[in-house]
């Protein structure tokens, strides 16, 4: 019977288990964004994972949604980000890079001053961010011209050429969670008309350009994406979560990726729905699902054929031997503390303990 550690082929790459580690922002990028050796410790620290899916890194300069999050498109970030990509590999580790742009979340405050971007002229409403001069709320971001939209995805495929530079696996894209390729996949932020807007065909034209030309860069089968048709974070909703999760579950057959990642759930419970039963009806690849899985329910979904995968969030970020507690029943994991999350140093980030004897 398939189970947790019947191992998997994504792409390339044999998985020695079936528990991925969800992409974190952990904020401990220092200077201009660059990954540091901390950081480097942290990864590997959790390389037991079937495959570690780095935390979302700007693709291009001038997009900082996090302040402290890491970058993908200086040379000082390619050197920070091989001491990571070599540390996990000695410790027999795979690792993704999940890329990615902020969007509407960008802030003024964390980017010299410039208004972020989106596709259409919509605030996140009802949230704050953090930024050098304490929380402020969101602004309200400028509406791409159809122009320019080119050079996002030509930003992307920059991203993906850097990460294989810096030793990646594989790269994910960030479709997810109210950042800008989310933006323009769901109609509550997307309000556009043209050939980016109306249609879920034409809010899905800048991801799927972006597949492309990132598939063009490092080989569709070492390429992820991660999508979230129901999370409601950053002021996020759509009308058809289900038509838009079922269309794409179709359309992405079509590249060939290494997987697909779903986030099966709303963080603050506003949308409910089943979007996993016609993802898996209709998607063809490798299917990896997130949110709010315990060891237990995770190893049922993959048993059961609903899933290939589970990515853990929060339980690999307090417990990095993950796998292992998995593996021998360990009678607790260790709880997360939220107050570190996005704190600098080592507290609350490489000094939760591992199972002993």
């Amino acid at each position: 019977m398939t189970d947790l550690f019947t191992p998997l082929q994504i792409g390339p790459l044999e998985m020695p288990n079936r528990i991925l580690m969800a992409p974190l922002t952990r904020c401990r990028a220092e200077g201009d964004h660059v990954p540091t050796e901390l950081m480097a410790k942290y990864y590997a620290q959790r390389a037991s994972a079937g495959l570690l899916i780095a935390e979302a890194t700007m693709a291009m300069k001038g997009n900082s949604a996090f302040w402290h999050e890491p970058g993908i498109y200086s040379e000082s970030q390619i050197a920070g980000w091989r001491l990571v990509t070599e540390s996990v590999h000695r410790a027999g580790g795979r690792i993704a890079l999940q890329i990615w742009h902020g969007g509407r979340a960008c802030h003024p405050d964390l980017n010299a001053g410039a208004v972020p971007v989106a596709p259409s002229a919509l605030a996140i409403e009802g949230e704050e961010v953090h930024t050098p001069k304490g929380k402020q709320r969101y602004t309200v971001p400028r509406a791409l011209e159809d122009v320019e939209i080119p050079s996002i995805v030509q930003g992307f495929a920059m991203a993906a050429a850097n990460a294989r530079l810096a030793g990646f696996d594989m790269v994910e894209v960030h479709g997810a969670n109210g950042y800008l390729l989310d933006e323009f996949l769901r109609d509550g932020s997307n309000r556009r008309t043209g050939p980016y807007g109306v249609s879920i065909e034409n809010r899905a034209k800048l991801l799927l350009d972006v597949l492309e030309a990132v598939g063009g860069e490092f080989g569709n089968d070492r390429v992820g994406v991660r999508i979230s048709p129901l999370n409601s974070f950053n002021d996020m909703r759509d009308s058809n979560p289900v038509a838009l999760s079922s269309w794409l579950a179709k359309r992405l057959n079509d590249f060939g990726l290494a997987y697909l990642h779903v986030m099966r759930g709303d963080f603050y419970g506003r949308q409910s729905g089943d979007i996993l039963t016609p993802i898996r009806e209709f998607y063809r690849g490798i299917l990896v699902a997130n949110m709010g899985y315990t060891p237990g329910e995770a190893q049922s979904a993959v048993a059961e054929g609903k899933v290939d995968a589970v990515a853990f969030g929060a339980a690999f970020l307090a417990n990095p031997d993950l796998p292992e507690r998995i593996r021998t029943g360990a009678a607790a994991l260790n709880v997360p503390d939220p107050s570190t999350f996005y704190t600098p140093g080592p507290r609350g980030y490489t000094d939760y303990p591992v199972l002993t004897g």
